[in-house]
């Protein structure tokens, strides 16, 4: 829901981007590889209980995803080869946390196995959406390298999530419990969705 939005900050910022990872010698996949490595040493830190790490870190990752697809456009390295691994990655970050969650705090399993299950049917939503409507010809409201249906759990979304859950350990139970509410709201959403664009 605010992944939108932000994109269009980080497009403000593109050229600085651009010229930065130039000077560095990289290419948008090395990014997007970045991401996940610095996603899993997110989830490693959570897992050890370094909640301040866990979060600089997460952060981190989420800017270095944020920004492949800018400098892959910026520089015309843009491919669908790319825009698969960014989704790949995406998904083994979210799942990667879910596994450092889990170590922290086992006393939650049922919820943590059921938000994994939400992301499985969340991503699915998503990605079959968007093809659909590829398929049909309806119009793309962004400038994704892979198109997705839109929903109320994003990218952004996640990551304020993931920060509660860090900061406020002494609700989880009841954090966990709305994230999963949202998660479901999103499947759901999204099929109603699919049911009147593609009848």
């Amino acid at each position: 829901m605010i992944d939108t939005p932000f994109r269009r900050i980080l497009d403000h910022t593109s050229p600085m981007i651009v010229k930065v990872y130039s000077r560095l010698g990289l290419r948008p996949n090395h990014i997007t590889a970045c991401a996940l490595l610095t996603a899993a040493a997110s989830a490693v830190a959570c897992a050890a209980g370094y909640t301040w790490l866990t979060l600089g870190l997460w952060w981190a990752s989420r800017w270095l995803d944020g920004t492949d697809g800018i400098y892959a456009r910026g520089t015309g390295q843009q491919t669908d080869f790319g825009a698969y691994l960014d989704i790949i990655g995406d998904m083994a970050a979210y799942s990667m946390m879910i596994l450092g969650f889990m170590y922290r705090r086992p006393d939650l399993p049922w919820s943590w196995l059921g938000i994994v299950f939400l992301y499985v049917l969340c991503i699915s939503s998503a990605l079959a959406l968007g093809a659909l409507s590829d398929k049909r010809g309806l119009t793309s409201q962004d400038n994704r390298g892979l198109r997705l249906g839109a929903g109320l759990a994003e990218g952004g979304e996640t990551g304020i999530a993931y920060t509660l859950f860090l900061l406020l350990p002494q609700y989880l139970g009841p954090l966990t419990s709305i994230w999963l509410v949202i998660l479901a709201t999103t499947v759901i959403a999204r099929t109603l969705l699919a049911r009147n664009l593609l009848r």
